[in-house]
């Protein structure tokens, strides 16, 4: 489901869906939106967060300098802040008492808990993906391949801030994974 909603790194309301929120960090609700934006040409401007935009334009020597690092710890630690905040709903959630007398009824919401808890695992993988991005950040491997060492590329860091792997060692890896059943 596309909706509008406020995208920070823009500074502007456009179609928003669940996904592009959840990576960009934008809770897609009014209440966190700023009352003002941010002031443009004052001297906090120079420390300010890279955009998308001025992130892909930037030349291939600045791959991952200080401020790259920055951006991609920033959306990495938004995104984990969501995925927790996912999980203490869901626990909330799975707490309270639903007592339906119809086994259909008890049918369907054993399958909307085993669904749920089904999400959660998937992202709770994804939270320790996290932390271990973050981790490479700390270390100084963020952005490079785990198995060549050749740079990962920005585009798909945007696309997937955890990744590893570069797009032709993720192929050979599924590839012998199809394989040899790995």
């Amino acid at each position: 489901m596309i909706r509008e909603g406020w995208c920070p790194l823009f500074d502007k309301t456009h179609p928003v869906g669940y996904t592009y929120r959840l990576l960009m960090g934008a809770a897609g609700d009014e209440s966190q939106r700023p009352s003002k934006p941010p002031s443009r040409g004052s001297m906090a401007s120079k420390s300010k967060t890279l955009t998308e935009a001025e992130l892909v334009k930037m030349p291939k020597s600045d791959y991952m300098n200080a401020a790259q690092l920055r951006f991609f710890r920033e959306r990495l630690v938004a995104l984990q802040k969501e995925l927790r905040d996912n999980a203490g709903a869901t626990t909330e959630h799975l707490r309270e008492l639903s007592f339906a007398p119809d086994p259909a009824d008890r049918a369907t919401l054993e399958e909307e808990h085993a669904l749920e808890l089904r999400t959660r695992d998937r992202e709770r993988k994804l939270l320790k993906k996290i932390d271990q991005a973050l981790a490479r950040i700390d270390d100084g491997s963020y952005g490079y391949c785990e198995e060549t060492g050749e740079a990962i590329g920005i585009q798909r860091l945007l696309a997937r801030p955890t990744a590893t792997l570069t797009i032709e060692a993720q192929e050979r890896r599924e590839i012998k994974q199809k394989l040899y059943g790995e």
